[in-house]
Parts: C-alpha cells; structure tokens; sequence
C-alpha cells in the first residue's frame, strides 16, 4: 500500500497564527497546547487541503488573522501515493479561495483526486440528535472522500433547485420554464442518491471486515427518492402544484436523512449515551479510512480534533493502536501530552502556545 501524509505544512496571516512552519514525517502528529492556543487552527489549514470550505465549514474571510485582515495562504507538501505534489491555497482579501496543485490553478475538486482527508471535531457530537443537514453533510463528505466529483454534482443539484424555487416561489404556472430545470435535478439527483449508497455500502463492508475496538453502526439512507433519473423528473413536475404551495421543492436527495442503529445493542443512535455515540463516530471514521486505504490504494489524513479527551485510557490506546496499523497520518489535538501517551514514538509531537494572540508552534523535543 503507498502513503498519504504531509512532510511540511505552512500557514501565513491564517487564524491566529501569523506564520507557521510545520515538518513532519509520515507518523500521527500529536499536538497538545492550552484551549485557545490555536492547535484546531492546524487542523483546519490541513482540511484546506480538500475539496469545500474545511472542517469548520468558514468563509474565506473569517479565516483571515485579525487584526490585519491581509489574506492567508496554506501551503503543504503531499506525498501521495508514489508522487510529491505542493499544494497552494490561499484568499486575497476575503475573496473565495483560490488552489494551486503544482504551481498551476486548480478547481477544488481536483484535490480530492490526490488527497483524501477525514475529520473528526466536537461540534459533531451532536450529529445523531440534531437535524437531517448535519447529517447529510457528513454523509456527503463521506461520499466526496470516495467520489471527488460529488461535490460539483451536488453543488450543481443545488442551483437548478434554487432556481425552480424562486420559479415556485413567483406562482410562476408554465410548465415550458420548468422541464430543463427538473431535467437537470433529476440527472443530478439520481447521480447524488447513488453516490451516497455506494459510500454507504463501502462503509458497511469495511466494518464487518474489521477486528475493532469501537462498536458498529447499522446505517440507512432514508429517502422518498424515485428508483430512477425518469420517475424522479416524473415526479418533479406532478409535484409543481404541492410546491408552489410549499414554496420550495418537495422531493429529492437534499431530503434525505442518515439514520444510524448501534448494531450489537439494536438501539437507535439518538437514543445512546453521549459515550456511544461518540464510540460510533470514531468508528464509522476509521470504517471510512478502512475503505478508502482499500478503494485510493492509501490511507486518508485524519485530522482528530480533542477526540482522544472524550475517550477512556483503553480506548483511547485502540484508537493509536488502529490509527497506526492503518498507517496513517492522523493529526490529533488535547490539552495535556500525557492524553497520546499510549503513543510514545509511534507518534511525533507539537505544541501550541499562545504569546499575546500569536499562536507558536514548535516541536516538543522530549517527546517523539
């Protein structure tokens, strides 16, 4: 199997850091420091590395450093699968983000051809008990880490929507202005639902393939979706006169949700303790790495941000113990060094400091 890691990562005027050199090797990167010394802003210029807007899904200009507010830019060093690609992003004053790949401008998606990155951050805690997008949104990282065009698929299913919404919206009655729009979301659609079920089935594979620490999740696609491209642009526009009166589009795959059984219990995953459910989702992360070390021929980066505080001493050793049997370079964040103790040189270690709202980062020499 060939490897996926960063050998170096630099970040300018990016969030609290200033300017920051990172050197690593292939290994997991231990990062501990004080709550609010900057360690989830590594991550985050790491998760820059891949398609969309990272894990803390921010515009490119609240991810500028303040006060300056002069544009950021993130530069990393990919070893990916044989090959050494230098990958440039960065925003010029609060515009969209721009990708360089080899010194040449690039679409985003192209990174997700070359680099496949999975994270795991605390706001998604609460993903089995709050609302169907959370979860679609996680399903459909899931899905663009095994299919890198899902995200221009599904941004594309999201204009023509919109577009047929402010048709519906304006009582808008000619059936003429509708059938090229409905056309394409029912392409599209059909394109999103099957994509979100092959990452689901690879999902399922890769768990009952696997000897694990960390409990399996039943998961199901739950969706009024039309079995095919015909009968979802069949339904679309018997369903004009419902969604007029609605004001937007009733039927397709932005109605999905992901609904998820913690299988040795039969019980639903809303419905597990705080503890199991986060069990659940360190589990579905490394079935998701599980398959995609299989499907991309190496290992995805994971960026784990203060996932080991939340797991006991046990756990917390069979997530290193699985995280380096993968082989991979998981980027991991806590507030004491001793939380990646279980570790010791299997890993390489930073730490985090903050000097008046500059965040420093340097190698911690006692350790690694």
């Amino acid at each position: 199997m060939s490897d996926l890691f960063l050998s170096n990562l630099s970040v300018s005027y990016f969030r609290s850091h200033k300017h920051a050199v990172v050197e690593v090797d292939h290994r997991p990167v231990a990062i501990h420091g004080n709550n609010g010394a900057g360690k989830t802003n590594i991550l985050e210029a790491v998760s820059l590395l891949s398609p969309g807007r990272g894990l803390r899904r921010a515009s490119a200009e609240d991810m500028a450093r303040r006060p300056e507010v002069l544009g950021w830019k993130v530069t990393g060093l990919l070893h990916s699968r044989g090959q050494l690609h230098e990958i440039e992003t960065f925003s010029e004053n609060g515009a969209a983000r721009q990708v360089r790949i080899d010194g040449k401008p690039a679409a985003q998606s192209a990174l997700g051809r070359i680099a496949r990155v999975l994270w795991l951050i605390p706001s998604m805690d609460r993903l089995w008990i709050e609302g169907a997008e959370g979860r679609r949104r996680f399903l459909d990282r899931v899905t663009l880490s095994f299919l890198p065009d899902h995200g221009d698929i599904s941004v594309a299913y999201d204009k023509a929507m919109r577009e047929r919404n402010r048709l519906l919206k304006d009582m808008v009655r000619e059936p003429s202005w509708y059938a090229a729009l409905e056309g394409r979301m029912a392409e599209l659609g059909a394109a999103i639902h099957a994509n979100r079920l092959h990452a689901l089935g690879a999902l399922e594979a890769a768990q009952e393939a696997a000897e694990t620490a960390f409990p399996t999740a039943f998961l199901e696609l739950q969706c009024e979706m039309p079995e095919t491209e015909d009968m979802l642009r069949a339904a679309l526009a018997s369903g004009r006169a419902q969604d007029m009166a609605a004001g937007r589009t009733l039927i397709g795959p932005h109605r999905a949700d992901l609904f998820g059984v913690y299988a040795a219990k039969g019980v639903p995953a809303k419905e597990c303790s705080t503890g199991e459910q986060k069990a659940l989702l360190v589990s579905l992360i490394l079935a998701n790495a599980r398959a995609l070390a299989k499907d991309f021929d190496a290992p995805p980066m994971l960026l784990l941000d203060e996932v080991s505080a939340h797991l006991d001493a046990e756990r917390r050793a069979a997530l290193y113990d699985e995280i380096t049997a993968l082989g991979a370079q998981a980027w991991m964040t806590g507030t004491e060094p001793e939380l990646f103790q279980a570790l010791g040189n299997r890993a390489q270690y930073l730490q985090v400091t903050d000097d008046r709202g500059t965040s420093i980062v340097q190698a911690d020499s006692r350790r690694g």
